[in-house]
Parts: C-alpha cells; structure tokens; sequence
C-alpha cells in the first residue's frame, strides 16, 4: 500500500509539473503579497484611528482639569474654601485619567510606527518581487518561445530527411526504368527481341532492297570519283545528283556501271 500510495503521489506531482505555469504561479504569489500589504496598511491606518481617538480624549480631559483649577481658584478667591477644595479634587481624579491616556496614547503611537516601517519594508519587497516577477516570465516566455522554434526546426528536419529520402528512390527508381527501357531498344535494334506489335519489323525483301540502295550510292559515289580523277565531268545518275544537265553526246564513254549488284 505505501508502494502503491508513492507511486500515485509521484505521478500525480509529474502531472502537476506539467500542469504547472510558472508565469501563473507568479502572479499568484505577487498577488498574495499585495493583499498582504494591504492587510498592514488597514493595520496602520486602525492603529492611527485609535491614537487619534485617544488624543482627541486626552484633549478633552486636560481642558477638563484646566476648568477644574479655574473653578477652584475663583471659589477659593470668593471665601468658599470647600468649592475649592471639590474643584481640585476632580482635577486630582481626571488627572490621573490623563495620565493613563497618556499612556496608551504613547504605546498607540509606538506601533504605529512599527507598523508604518514594516509597511514600508513590505512595501519594497513587493515592488521588488514585482521587478523580478516580470524578469522571470519574460525570461520564461522567451525560453518557451526559442523552445518551439527549436521543436519546430527539428521537425522540419526530420521531415526534410524523409523527403530527401523519397527523392533519392525516386531517382534510382527513374534510373533503373530508363535503362530498362534503353537496354530493351537495343534488344530490339540487334533483333535478339522480337517487336511484339509487329511495328517497326523489317522482312526479308525490304531488307534487301535497302541493302541494293545503299550498295548503289556507293557505286555512283565510286564512279564520280573515277569521273574527277580521270578529268572528265560525271555523268548519268552521278551528274544529275550534282544538279548538273548531261550532255547529248559524250566527249568520251563513260563506265557502264551494273546497278544490280
């Protein structure tokens, strides 16, 4: 069970991770202390409150005791001793509320200045921890920004392999049904392949007269040769190809050529 209950918790606080903004959690945390800050400032602003109640009071009392003494010195300057002695006795008694206002009063006005201090202090922690707060999430987002650029790049990269990989089989796929077909027209060419549509096939009569032909040019060819050599001008089949009229009669006899060979 206590395998079991490590395992959950450990996936539970991987989940949490994940889960986790840390720009969020910031903000969070400064908007913690910004309540906080507020809570001393009630603090020191109730703490004021009291003072000033108690030195309003305390004001009071004294003009209170200062009526009390008046009162006992005119009662005293008329003869009537006994109003006198009752006035100073009220003062005695109010003075003694005085001093203990005094008291608080002072004790009020201490904390009131502790807290005015502490609130100052928190006050440039806050403002601190803001300065850092915004520090840390430009930070973050720009690591998170250069991090998908990363991933991005490198998904980029690994589909350009797979496309170059495809181009390169297309490649030697194209090379290898090129030569196919090349090796396949010289099969054809020499006739160790025969044309299966029957196109392009040559039978024995055309076979020979194309042999004839060319067997001809190269008689004509021979003869005009012969024709220069010997200083005479072709004639026949040989000067009509040079584009030249043949002459009626022939100075002299030219070779009789057999154009059946």
């Amino acid at each position: 069970m206590k395998r079991m209950g490590l395992i959950f918790r450990s996936k539970a606080n991987k989940a949490l991770d994940r889960a986790e903004d840390p720009r969020e959690t910031l903000d969070y945390s400064y908007q913690k202390q910004l309540e906080l800050l507020q809570k001393v400032r009630r603090g020191v602003a109730d703490v004021a409150t009291s003072r000033k109640r108690l030195e309003l009071q305390l004001t009071q009392l004294q003009q209170q005791s200062a009526k009390y003494e008046d009162q006992g010195r005119k009662a005293l300057s008329l003869g009537r001793e006994d109003l006198a002695r009752e006035a100073l006795t009220r003062k005695a008694n109010m003075q003694s509320q005085i001093t203990d206002l005094e008291t608080q009063y002072q004790a009020l006005q201490g904390e009131e200045e502790k807290l005015t201090l502490a609130s100052q202090r928190l006050q440039a922690k806050v403002d601190a921890f803001r300065t850092k707060k915004e520090t840390i999430k430009a930070t973050y987002t720009a690591a998170q920004a250069q991090t998908r650029i990363a991933e991005s790049f490198s998904g980029i990269s690994e589909e350009m392999g797979d496309v170059g990989l495809a181009i390169q089989r297309a490649e030697d796929k194209t090379a290898q049904m090129q030569a196919r077909a090349g090796a396949i027209d010289e099969l054809l060419a020499s006739g160790a392949l025969d044309d299966a549509s029957g196109l392009g096939r040559k039978d024995d009569i055309e076979a020979e007269l194309e042999r004839v032909a060319g067997g001809s040019d190269v008689e004509l060819e021979l003869a005009r040769m012969k024709a220069e050599l010997s200083g005479g001008s072709p004639s026949g089949p040989a000067a009509i190809e040079q584009g030249k009229p043949q002459d009626a009669h022939p100075q002299q006899d030219t070779p009789r050529i057999n154009y059946n060979k």
